[in-house]
């Protein structure tokens, strides 16, 4: 098999090739290192590459292979890779920030804990938007991520490089996060799954979570399988999390084996007040409602509720973090830098009401949802929009335009319900294009359970952006430090 073909695999496929001795984790490996030198300087994927760390590992997962083969993870070899928010002890954690890369991690994040109990080989840290703010992945004094599939489009954000650097091929399976559609944007802009655990899924040790329970880790796939079984990974309770779930019984992975029962299904194509949904994305709605009452689901359009009440105060919350990062407001950029001093002016009184009134939207939002066991929305409002395009804006035209596009995800972020994005085809400019899964909460696994059935219907892996299939590969440009 090519190397190419070996990148592009499932990560549960590479994993059974591993386990059948087929190739080993230091093959893929190095597989995986020869295409982020060749093509990461161009797609901005990457902030740090971990080299030597990788090799390192991965040959220690190779000898291991040989002397003790037995009851190894599901993942066990595959390589994945970290949001640059999430730190790995000995490498340097930016969240973004120029001023912050030569900041070294003195432990890792529990989710990359994690990883490591798997047996997965990280490769290095991924681009993200500065501290995570914004639906594009372009901080100054860093190369933008750019989407694989035309490098003038962003890949979104904030898990922007995550999401480049799968659907280009560097990386069998990222790690990224979800406080307001950071997992799910990417994902609908490359092509990829992406899951939004619910609230207590996945745990926030050891700092914890800022959002008030708005944001969540977890993870970008090829495939459903391979969504499914690194959630299974990162999943689980840490002493003293503020909130949890219960381990799922069978796992995310084993439950893909069992169909789903008929489903109630709502879909709505108008999210108001932002309006109507772009045509090309509301015609993926249509496609997925067809294909949904084809494998036996019932179907039926709803009035989504009203968003005017959340907006106000999410921005109150996701502003305010910006606030008690501890990152002086001089070295953030232009947009955070006004939400900042926008978070500042609100005192404590009027932070607890925006609290309390996003819990009063979310309640309503599950109150909607109950009748049905799925819903299908927009990812974003409209397809992906062009690196820089937003750049020249004003800070109060650019939060505008941030809400426009992103308005189908936040409300789940609020209500804690897990969301998946899946891919859907494409845009007549050739850019992927997907729709949006919501479940009841702390059901992940129906959502998954009905992707497989529309994953089986008109499969997406095989699809490849040219960018990342060309044997020459790009001229480079500024190229992520190798550590």
């Amino acid at each position: 098999m090519k190397s190419v073909d070996l990148a592009f695999l499932p990560a549960l496929e590479q994993a059974r090739l591993i386990r059948n001795k087929d190739i080993s984790p230091l093959e893929l490996a190095e597989i995986y290192l020869e295409r982020i030198e060749r093509l990461n300087p161009a797609l901005g994927a990457y902030v740090t590459v971990m080299a030597e760390q990788a090799l390192a590992d991965a040959r220690a997962k190779t000898e291991h292979l040989v002397s003790n083969p037995e009851d190894l993870p599901p993942l066990f070899g595959v390589t994945v890779s970290v949001k640059d928010l999430n730190p790995v002890e000995g490498v340097a954690c930016a969240y973004g920030l120029r001023a912050a890369c030569n900041l070294i991690a003195p432990e890792d994040d529990y989710i990359v804990g994690k990883l490591r109990q798997a047996g997965m080989i990280i490769l290095g840290k991924t681009a993200t938007s500065q501290l995570g703010s914004l639906p594009y992945t372009e901080p100054p004094g860093f190369p933008p991520a750019r989407n694989p599939w035309n490098l003038n489009y962003t890949p979104g954000g904030s898990s922007g490089g995550a999401a480049a650097a799968l659907a280009a091929g560097l990386c069998a399976i990222s790690q990224g996060s979800d406080g307001g559609g950071s997992l799910r944007g990417p994902a609908f802009c490359c092509g990829l799954v992406g899951m939004k655990a619910s609230r207590g899924r996945i745990s926030f040790s050891p700092i914890g979570e800022r959002l008030n329970g708005l944001a969540v880790n977890g993870p970008l796939g090829r495939t459903v399988a391979d969504t499914a079984a690194l959630l299974d990974v990162l999943s689980g309770y840490e002493v003293g999390d503020p909130y949890w779930l219960p381990d799922p019984e069978p796992s995310f992975l084993a439950g893909l084996d069992t169909p789903p029962k008929p489903l109630r299904i709502g879909y709505a194509t108008r999210l108001d007040p932002i309006g109507e949904v772009d045509p090309v994305c509301r015609q993926a709605i249509y496609e997925t409602v067809q294909q949904v009452e084809d494998l036996g689901h019932r179907a039926e359009e709803v009035i989504f509720p009203n968003l005017a009440d959340l907006i106000e105060p999410f921005v109150v919350v996701w502003q305010s973090v910006l606030t008690e990062v501890g990152v002086p407001w001089v070295v953030m950029e232009k947009m955070n830098r006004w939400l900042y001093w926008r978070a500042w002016r609100i005192n404590s009184g009027a932070y607890l009401r925006s609290v309390a009134k996003l819990q009063q939207v979310a309640r309503q939002v599950v109150r909607f949802c109950q009748p049905y066991d799925v819903l299908i929305l927009p990812v974003f409002m409209h397809p992906t929009i062009k690196v820089g395009e937003w750049k020249g804006l004003r800070s109060p035209k650019v939060l505008e335009n941030v809400i426009n596009w992103v308005a189908p995800c936040p409300p789940f972020n609020a209500s804690g319900q897990p969301a998946l994005a899946i891919p859907r085809g494409f845009a007549p400019n050739g850019l992927p294009i997907g729709v949006q899964l919501v479940g009841r909460p702390a059901d992940e696994a129906t959502l998954l359970a009905l992707a497989a059935q529309l994953e089986q219907v008109s499969p997406w892996s095989n699809q490849r952006p040219a960018f990342a299939t060309e044997v020459g590969g790009p001229e480079p440009r500024d190229a992520a430090p190798i550590v």
